[in-house]
């Protein structure tokens, strides 16, 4: 795969990053393009390694080696076949994935890895300009109708597969818009909407039906969904998120997260927001609390509202900044990571705790308070300290699906977790309601997501149909 030599005579390289200066000032994606000559050349360096563990590190199972192949020989229909054999939106995960495929790279025990990420979103962006990208309704279609219900990376992925397998599918998503938490949790900054779009339109011209502002369960009846539908699947991701329980939380100016970050989003695609909710970061001294890469969301959204100054919290101990002993290759390693947000200015603090937040006389937040802790957790005497705060943001992760609603209604069975229970067919304990993505297995990556929604739509064909022809 690749040059036989092409490991030994090229380095890795990848795209430069516009200059911090400039696109804190904008909403753009942060990378500048990268020549297609040099993308060839990093696919040169896919080795012929004999075991490729990059298909391990990869959830959806990416034939990896081959797409890196066609790309170095400059073969871009066929590297953009093989990509989508195996994940309908490589556009997503090319400019969002962390990449596990790389830190299991065999180049990477001892080299850096290949850079997969930049040629597999090279791939993308390329088959979309040269119109490769086509509608592929069904020849045939099977009378039978599954509703989707939620539109993020597992909803979208099932969707199309279904729809593919020749089911007639609706998706029903409770925003405004489609796309679930590619729309409104991720930036614009790390990912432009128009990718979201344009597979939208690819998807409703092959025949999926899309329903906004439909929230199941709530503006959209349960009651009828079973017998209008043959199947449902329930993709609508781990939405209830992690609190802070401790002393004056109750104060205005401490949001959760995912209250600030959808704000901006709809900002950028021209909404006008309710005034009065508006939660904006404009010269306040912002505590962002939680170190994940939602935590690095709101620091890069902070920036580019222009902050006054922007702390964020970590409870872990900090990382170091090579990869752990504890996570040798081929696991995904613990190492101290810098995201783009974090060239961009800000503090970060590890191994910190938050004991209170306390106000002023109009019960805005002023101040929060906090200690060191140890490696279990434990606050260590003495190391209390007091940061000024006029806004805080809670990133600290999602505890499960919000259950009060659609999963009550249901009432489906829930694992130990809190997700919706499902056995190895990914069906819920009722029999034709499926579950995937999120919902299903926990906060995770979008790649896991996508690879869920396609195992899903898999078995719900084949407990439609009684076998299915559809990929996983």
């Amino acid at each position: 795969m690749g040059k036989d030599t092409g490991f030994l005579e090229y380095t890795r390289e990848l795209p430069g990053r516009r200059a911090v200066a400039e696109r804190v000032n904008d909403y753009f994606e942060i990378h500048h393009d990268f020549p297609i000559a040099s993308v060839q050349t990093q696919g040169a360096r896919c080795m012929d390694c004999g075991v490729p563990f990059c298909h391990t590190g990869c959830p959806l199972n990416n034939i990896i080696p081959d797409w890196n192949d066609f790309a170095y020989r400059g073969r871009w229909r066929e590297a953009i076949r093989v990509l989508h054999s195996t994940n309908n939106f490589p556009e997503f995960t090319g400019r969002i994935c962390p990449a596990p495929c790389e830190a299991a790279c065999v180049l990477g025990i001892n080299e850096p890895p290949v850079a997969i990420k930049v040629i597999e979103r090279t791939v993308i962006d390329h088959a979309w300009q040269q119109g490769w990208i086509k509608p592929e309704p069904p020849p045939v279609r099977t009378a039978k109708r599954v509703a989707v219900i939620g539109s993020g990376p597992a909803g979208l992925a099932a969707a199309q597969q279904l729809n593919r397998a020749g089911h007639t599918v609706t998706v029903f998503e409770k925003a405004d818009r489609i796309g679930g938490l590619l729309r409104y949790g991720i930036p614009d900054f790390k990912m432009e909407k128009h990718h979201i779009d344009r597979r939208v339109q690819q998807m409703t011209d092959e025949g999926v039906e899309f329903k906004t502002n439909a929230h199941v369960g709530v503006n959209v009846a349960l009651d009828s969904l079973p017998t209008d539908f043959d199947a449902l699947v329930l993709a609508g991701g781990t939405e209830q998120p992690r609190d802070l329980n401790v002393p004056g939380r109750e104060l205005n100016g401490i949001h959760f997260a995912m209250e600030f970050l959808p704000q901006q989003n709809q900002r950028v695609a021209g909404d006008k927001l309710i005034p009065e909710r508006d939660i904006f970061a404009t010269g306040k001294h912002v505590i962002i609390i939680g170190g994940g890469d939602t935590g690095a969301d709101c620091l890069g959204t902070s920036h580019r509202h222009k902050a006054a100054s922007i702390t964020q919290f970590e409870i872990m101990p900090q990382p170091p900044t090579e990869r752990a002993s504890s996570t040798p290759w081929p696991l995904w390693p613990l190492m101290l990571r810098q995201e783009s947000s974090h060239e961009e200015g800000g503090t970060r603090e590890f191994a910190i705790s938050t004991t209170k937040f306390v106000g002023d006389e109009r019960g805005n937040v002023t101040e929060l308070h906090t200690v060191r802790v140890n490696a279990k957790f434990q606050p260590i005497p003495g190391t209390e300290k007091v940061f000024n705060a006029d806004l805080v943001l809670l990133a600290m992760g999602f505890t499960g699906p919000v259950r009060k609603g659609m999963i009550e209604q249901l009432q489906l069975e829930a694992d130990a977790r809190g997700n919706v229970k499902t056995d190895e067919n990914y069906m819920s304990s009722r029999p034709g309601i499926f579950a995937a993505g999120d919902m299903r297995r926990g906060q995770s990556l979008v790649v896991w997501a996508i690879a869920e929604g396609r195992k899903a739509a898999r078995a719900v064909d084949q407990w439609l149909m009684g076998e299915s022809k559809l990929p996983t």
